[in-house]
């Protein structure tokens, strides 16, 4: 995310034709306060300021043989106290370092406070402490902000390892900036009678003041790039800049001639397209790319050169503070984002005219859900929203406008919710499934029994979606139950909608389809197993003519086959089991499969 520059000192980068002060050497480091300079390329180290050091910090011996390859040093103190930092900006192949020292004696350097060594293979242009002015929040040739307290001391060291150098510009950034714009550097250690060099946008005009008690008259000369020419009629206190050069004015008092130089340096202001306005339809949560607009707003100037940014207010835009997120999450209606264009060389140099429209309209936000069922008891059911907007306008497939409608049958009901703004038209649809939900019926239970755990599925002929519960566990969607132990159970089926439940009592026991008594020991008898787990239980056989053949409790060993002493036919015989509730009713258990066969 782009930072705009709190505030700052910058002057033009990369000129080559006016050389500014360029020294090699930190006992001759430059003092800079509120404004900084421009300087035309470096060359050379001159002596040795680390005495043979094979390192400082992060810094290491180069193919020189020593830490400096090509070095400009400068030096500045702070008159109060905050977070600093700054932008040392260059051509994008070139390769730059730096270190800071916070330090009063260039013999005395220490250890940096802040050390960037980098090679520059990703083709950046600024290197620097704090926040890349570029938006590269990860940029590995950033260093954490500093934290200053006033009257520090410190020098900044600038050192081209490329040996390609067009120049550099250097840009305090920070806090500091913010909360003492005009006084956060010391600029009594600056003593130049015309002052440290000046930044100035294009329009500018810099007076330039040499007055001096007991001049007898003023020289003004210009440096564009071939040498010192004499200004003609400028032989006044002051002169007013337009251009960028390196000026001398030289006073002449009765006891002497004074000479003091400055640079000057204008960048480009930008101007800032014109943004058409931007309307459509979002959703909760939905973000704008503000990115998308940086073209229309840059409308040709070079990207590497200018910076866009994206305000809330007129004011934030002009002073530069409060950027919007790129991503900016959009809250619907119509905004006013206000738009800055700003120069990377020296942001002091920009355009906060321009504004756009951004009139995010809301799609309707469906609430209610895609399936309903109608309880076959009740025999209607509203569909749709129950609580809409009015704004909105609402179309039913039905032909119904109303945001909500009864339906009474079973089918698919479309609903489209409108939203109009500003000649945007916003829709969201959804289709309703409708079903009938018939009340639940157990028509039949069957037991897969003779067991220690028994199989249990509960049948239904009625039409649905179901859910099963035995002895009031968890209802289940499945009707078949696994390890049921023998005895009496509780089963029980309800509609999910809420439309009806129905349960039963079921005994499971356990008993042969077939027996034999022939003698040959197997299956001799027929019984019925499980009886203990019931009240007083009584099992009843009959013929298929209803006659009373043999009853049965738990205590008997089983039925042998025979009436009165005699065998029987082979064939099939019926029975009935009855035991006392836990009310102490006799009951006739349901669903058992009441009949066996007799083989001989």
């Amino acid at each position: 995310m782009f930072k705009p520059f709190l505030k700052t000192l910058l002057l033009l980068m990369f000129w080559q034709t006016a050389q500014a002060q360029v020294v090699q050497d930190c006992a001759d480091a430059i003092p800079i306060c509120s404004n900084t300079p421009i300087n035309g390329g470096t060359n050379g180290f001159g002596f040795d300021d680390f005495n043979g050091a094979t390192s400082s910090g992060c810094l290491e011996q180069t193919t020189t043989g020593g830490i400096e390859s090509n070095s400009a040093w400068y030096r500045f103190r702070t008159a109060e106290a905050g977070q600093l930092g700054f932008n040392i900006g260059h051509n994008s192949n070139e390769d730059w370092d730096f270190a800071l020292y916070r330090a009063s004696d260039c013999s005395n350097l220490g250890d940096p406070v802040r050390c960037n060594f980098f090679d520059n293979s990703e083709g950046t242009s600024f290197i620097g402490v704090g926040v890349d002015p570029t938006g590269d929040e990860d940029s590995v040739h950033y260093e954490d902000w500093v934290q200053v307290e006033a009257g520090e001391d410190y020098y900044l060291f600038i050192n081209n390892f490329s040996n390609l150098n067009s120049g550099f510009s250097i840009q305090f950034t920070g806090d500091i900036w913010v909360d003492y714009p005009n006084n956060a550097l010391d600029c009594s250690i600056v003593s130049n009678l015309l002052g440290p060099p000046i930044a100035a946008c294009e329009g500018d005009i810099v007076v330039l003041d040499g007055t001096t008690s007991g001049a007898i008259n003023y020289e003004w000369y210009s440096d564009t790039g071939i040498g010192y020419q004499l200004i003609t009629g400028a032989n006044g206190a002051t002169y007013n800049v337009e251009n960028s050069g390196q000026y001398r004015v030289v006073v002449n008092t009765p006891s002497e001639s004074i000479v003091s130089d400055v640079h000057v340096g204008f960048n480009e202001v930008p101007v800032t397209g014109m943004l058409v306005d931007e309307t459509f339809c979002y959703e909760a949560g939905l973000t704008f790319d503000l990115n998308e607009k940086n073209e229309e707003a840059l409308d040709g100037m070079d990207a590497d050169s200018f910076v866009v940014s994206y305000h809330s207010s007129q004011v934030d835009a002009d002073i530069g503070v409060n950027p919007m997120e790129k991503q900016y999450v959009l809250t619907g209606g119509d905004e006013t984002i206000y738009v800055r264009t700003t120069s990377l060389a020296n942001p002091d140099c920009y355009d906060a005219t321009q504004s756009f429209a951004l009139n995010a309209v809301e799609t309707p936000l469906l609430s209610f859900d895609a399936q309903a069922v109608i309880c076959e008891a009740v025999g209607s059911l509203e569909i749709g929203e129950t609580q809409p907007n009015p704004s909105y306008s609402y179309q039913w497939s039905t032909g119904e406008q109303t945001p909500s409608i009864m339906v009474s049958e079973a089918g698919e009901y479309t609903l489209i919710v409108t939203n109009q703004s500003n000649g945007t038209i916003c829709e969201a649809s959804r289709t309703v499934s409708v079903a009938i939900s018939n009340v639940p019926v157990i028509s039949s239970i069957d037991i897969e029994d003779m067991s220690v755990n028994n199989t249990v599925t509960i049948n239904t002929e009625t039409y649905g979606e179901y859910e099963f519960s035995m002895d009031g566990n968890d209802f289940q969607s499945s009707n078949v139950f696994e390890g049921v132990a023998p005895g009496v159970h509780t089963v029980s089926m309800r509609d999910p909608f809420g439309c009806g439940e129905v349960e039963e009592e079921i005994v499971v026991v356990g008993f042969l389809a077939i027996f034999s008594p022939n003698g040959d020991v197997l299956n001799e008898t027929w019984q019925v197993e499980g009886l203990s787990t019931l009240n007083a239980p009584i099992v009843t056989i009959y013929d298929r003519y209803g006659k009373l053949i043999k009853q049965m409790t738990e205590f008997d060993s089983g039925w042998d086959g025979s009436f009165k002493g005699k065998p029987l036919p082979s064939t099939d015989y019926w029975f009935k089991l009855s035991y006392v509730d836990d009310d102490g009713n006799r009951t006739y258990a349901k669903y058992l499969q009441s009949h066996f066969s007799l083989r001989r």
